[in-house]
């Protein structure tokens, strides 16, 4: 396997369906990258553990995914100079805003970007890594330029296919 140069980090194996589209659009873009269940709380030890392995091996972005308490950004934020991108999940009562609030509210020094709730977080953290990466890769910068047109062109197609219907 080629070195991960990121990392995706869920709270707990329910989350998993909520994080797939990082994991998605990172192997579609191909970007080597770990994904891994660990803990703020439950494994602290292994959370730090993995982020001193993984930038040793060259990980370059962490991508962190957690609800309730939500600590595990900050967790690795305060491990690491590298970038950190939050998810916050809605694992709870509140709804997501209690994990939202803990990943957006970091102190001065520690930032955690933080995207939105659940898949369309995944899926922008996911994209977010992409460009920071690229910043060095241009290969991936092209990948990330080709997958926008692509973007542009289905919204195009949709929008032909929706007037057709109704002309």
């Amino acid at each position: 396997m080629s070195t991960p140069l990121a990392a995706i980090f869920m709270g707990s194996a329910s989350d998993e369906e909520a994080v797939a589209p990082a994991a998605q659009i990172l192997q579609d873009l191909g970007i080597p990258f770990k994904i891994t269940i660990t803990s703020a709380h439950r494994t602290a030890a292994r959370t730090e553990k993995l982020v001193d392995e993984l930038e040793r091996q060259g990980c370059r972005v962490f991508i962190c995914a957690a609800g309730m308490a939500a600590h595990l950004a900050g967790a690795v934020a305060a491990r690491t100079i590298r970038p950190v991108i939050g998810i916050p999940l809605t694992a709870s009562p509140l709804g997501g805003m209690d994990a939202l609030l803990s990943t957006v509210q970091m102190p001065p020094g520690y930032p955690v970007a933080t995207v939105a709730l659940d898949k369309a977080g995944a899926r922008n953290a996911a994209w977010l890594a992409a460009q920071i990466l690229a910043l060095e890769d241009p290969a991936l910068a092209q990948r990330l330029q080709e997958a926008r047109l692509m973007n542009a062109a289905a919204v195009e197609q949709a929008s032909e296919e929706l007037e057709r219907k109704f002309a």
